[in-house]
């Protein structure tokens, strides 16, 4: 039998550097300037809408919350890499692809305030809601491929999980079964260095998560997760390899969690602030921005443009999740099941 060949590329892929210059020429994707602005308006909306998140709970006015602050390229940077059709099935932590990807911004913070009604895809949006149990959704991404490639749709199913999920069954039950039936799946796992208070180095005796693809017979990379461009450009490929048959990619993010895990954590308490500090230089944001000024695509009043803009989206969209009646109390024993078992009915009779 002839040896199935793998792409491997174990070294952290980089096109945009920290100094906010091209450092690989050759690889940069096909952008136009309007484009490279929909990136940075992406990532500082993002960024908007998780500070006012972490503020709103800080209040009272939302549960617990995970920012995403940090991470801002890695998502930005794969949701503008699917196309429409595409499905996005998504961990907890992945607002920024919610919202790039059209999901209303009134409609999370709602779920973040505990309705659930926020997590009400809308039609013809292509996505799972949320998933707070680690790594579960990987399984469900792979069922979703297989289904796309026995109906051959020209779909391809993309999974958002961090690097504690990788200690997970559901991550190696999913690799595993989309390496074998070589289904149209891209995983992307964002490597934002701790799991809680649980470092990568407690997670995984192996050098990346990247390599962990060769285990499956399947492709992997590892790419510099703060970085925009290199983020677009390997998970654009990765699709369009699953659009064609040519199997599944696991992509390894490699960034930087630079708030707390959720608002119920205490960073200081397990990591050394030098640390955060030195990952605050790269900050994804900054680094567009100082390329975008060298090509004369950013200047003061665009930028101000851009942070009024979000800051005024972000407030719209607060004002209108707090205007939302409260549900119906009754509302627990709908969306359970089509139709109610007698058993559930009855409760639900005597309840009312």
């Amino acid at each position: 039998m002839p040896k199935k060949e793998m792409n491997i590329d174990l070294e952290i892929f980089q096109i945009l550097n920290e100094d906010g210059r091209i450092a690989n020429t050759r690889e940069m994707p096909q952008l136009k300037d309007d484009d490279i602005k929909r990136m940075y308006e992406s990532m500082v909306l993002a960024r908007v809408f998780d500070d006012i998140a972490l503020k709103l709970q800080r209040e009272g006015r939302m549960l617990t919350y995970a920012s995403l602050m940090g991470q801002e390229a890695s998502q930005i940077g794969s949701a503008l890499a699917l196309e429409d059709e595409d499905w996005f099935v998504p961990s907890y932590r992945e607002n920024g692809v919610f919202i790039t990807r059209g999901f209303p911004m009134e409609t999370l913070y709602l779920y973040w305030a505990g309705d659930e009604r926020g997590m009400k895809i809308p039609d013809g949006m292509n996505a799972l809601p949320v998933s707070i149990p680690v790594g579960s959704q990987v399984p469900h991404a792979v069922g979703i491929a297989l289904a796309n490639k026995l109906t051959e749709k020209k779909s391809v199913a993309v999974v958002y999980f961090g690097d504690g999920a990788t200690s997970k069954g559901d991550f190696h039950e999913g690799l595993d079964f989309a390496g074998v039936f070589q289904v149209p799946c891209v995983f992307i796992c964002q490597n934002n260095q701790w799991a809680i208070s649980v470092p990568v180095k407690k997670q995984t005796a192996a050098e990346t998560i990247a390599q962990k693809a060769i285990a499956y017979g399947i492709d992997g990379a590892r790419v510099d997760g703060n970085d925009v461009f290199a983020v677009y450009k390997v998970v654009k490929g990765a699709i369009e390899k699953a659009r064609v048959g040519k199997g599944p990619t696991l992509i390894e993010c490699y960034t930087y969690r630079m708030e707390n895990h959720t608002t119920a954590d205490d960073w200081k308490k397990y990591r050394d602030p030098s640390e955060v500090e030195w990952w605050k230089h790269r900050d994804p944001i900054e680094r567009l921005k100082k390329y975008m000024e060298d090509e004369g695509i950013w200047n003061e009043a665009y930028d101000k443009e851009v942070w009024d803009n979000a800051k005024a989206q972000v407030s719209e969209a607060v004002k209108k999740f707090e205007s939302v009646p409260p549900p119906s109390p009754l509302d627990m024993f709908t969306n359970i099941y089509e139709e109610l078992p007698p058993e559930i009915e009855e409760q639900r009779k005597d309840f009312e």
